[in-house]
């Protein structure tokens, strides 16, 4: 998938565990883990939102594109 989450870097970065961090936002820690893990396919904005305000960052802190390995191309 060309995009990559990377919530577990804000984690270390702020010394927080996944449990903490699903009651802060409010999901549980198995739809934490979902999107964490990057087997999500959506994200919905107000969920986006508490992500990005109890860790203290912007939404390209969490999500970045990368580029598929497509062969031939």
């Amino acid at each position: 998938m060309p995009i990559t989450v990377d919530i577990d870097v804000m984690l270390a970065r702020r010394k927080m565990s996944v449990g903490e961090l699903a009651d802060r936002v409010g999901i549980t820690p198995a739809n934490l883990a979902v999107l964490k893990n990057g087997r999500a396919k959506a994200v919905r904005f107000t969920t986006l939102a508490a992500l990005c305000e109890v860790l203290q960052c912007q939404p390209g802190d969490l999500l970045r594109w990368e580029a598929e390995d497509v062969a031939g191309v």
